[in-house]
């Protein structure tokens, strides 16, 4: 099969879909590669890696989408739409339920679009491809929120870690999953007085095997956010439900009553943020302050370690790319966890969570 790899486009995006490393493993396996110039220098791979490893490097957008299998890391953005091809696979991150005019535009092209967010192993609800950015966000998240509360950077001016004879820092965290439990990592680290809230018991208790005393553990209710939040230094929105918006936890009137030069980092703003007063920002342009707190909306923050983001990525994709290279759409039918990666196909929405977003796109 032929396998394009166009350079991203999003702002600042410097990862890239396939690695050098992954390209030499298909070129074994007798597929072509053809990966746009330029795609990786800022991961740190340059076009002689790739033409080592055997890809043929080709010099515009077009060459490299016009393949039978795409391979990149974000969504197509509107001055990509026009390579979309009736019949061609897209295997990306796409986060469809905050992107309807992507969606609308992926359902005309005839496209097969395949979401890394959404393939999920059957009887785990483990989201392998999600996972490994899920992990280096959680991590960045906390990292990116001690730089902001600096006061050069518009906050108030707290030390996460605290001094001898001044406390802590305080670190409010929605959701104990993967990004959650990865920025609690951090914080805890860091010398941080870390709180964790989610709705599921049992991920509680499995975080209290982890962190024990460390951290404190509370069930997600109004109640309990309204309280943490409004103590907070570093806010960090960690809520996932796959294919879906994320809910709205915190609204803007509890934004006003955060302590002024706040940080709110919202790790869900590429579903649509937890938090009402987050949009998405930009690596070049990553805050803005509303209700005097500083406000981090980067919705592809591993972007901005793209040597390691890259890596990581094509660890948890390359088997998932070698089944669609080999065996084309016998491969939905043969591994139920990538089936469930399809939210387009044959002009239609067909990935439940992503209908419920948007029934009226639903044939």
């Amino acid at each position: 099969m032929e396998i394009g790899v166009p350079k991203e486009t999003k702002d600042q995006e410097f990862r890239v879909g396939l690695s050098p490393n992954s390209v030499r493993v298909l070129r074994e396996n007798g597929h072509g590669i053809f990966v746009e110039t330029q795609a990786a220098t800022g991961a740190g791979f340059t076009d002689d890696d790739y033409r080592s490893a055997g890809a043929e490097i080709v010099s515009t957008p077009e060459a490299a989408w016009n393949r039978e299998l795409v391979i990149k890391v974000k969504e197509p953005l509107e001055s990509e739409y026009k390579f979309l091809q009736k019949g061609q696979f897209l295997f990306t991150y796409l986060h469809l339920a905050a992107d309807r005019k992507l969606t609308e535009h992926l359902i005309d092209s005839g496209a097969c679009a395949l979401a890394y967010e959404t393939v999920e192993q059957s009887g785990s609800n483990k989201l392998p491809l999600l996972t490994p950015m899920s992990v280096i966000a959680g991590r960045l998240a906390v990292q990116f929120g001690a730089r902001f509360l600096e006061r050069p950077q518009g906050g108030r001016g707290v030390l996460l870690g605290g001094v001898p004879g001044v406390r802590p820092g305080k670190v409010v965290i929605l959701g104990g999953g993967v990004v959650g439990t990865e920025a609690a990592k951090i914080a805890v680290g860091m010398g941080a007085t870390v709180q964790i809230l989610d709705l599921n018991i049992d991920r509680l208790s499995y975080l209290e095997t982890l962190f024990g005393s460390r951290v404190e553990l509370l069930y997600s209710n109004s109640a309990h956010i309204e309280t943490t939040v409004k103590e907070a230094d570093l806010l960090i929105g960690a809520v996932l439900v796959p294919g879906r918006r994320a809910p709205i936890l915190v609204p803007r009137h509890l934004v006003k009553q955060m302590h002024p030069g706040s940080v709110i980092v919202d790790v869900a703003v590429d579903q649509g943020g937890c938090v009402e007063t987050v949009h998405p920002t930009s690596h070049t342009n990553p805050i803005y302050i509303e209700e005097g707190v500083v406000h981090y909306g980067v919705p592809n923050m591993p972007g901005a370690v793209p040597w390691t983001s890259t890596q990581a990525l094509n660890n948890s994709t390359l088997p998932y790319v070698m089944q669609l290279a080999n065996l084309g759409k016998s491969a939905l039918e043969l591994n139920p966890a990538l089936a469930k990666g399809v939210n387009v196909q044959n002009h239609r929405l067909v990935h439940p969570a992503v209908q419920e977003v948007f029934p009226d796109l639903v044939i």
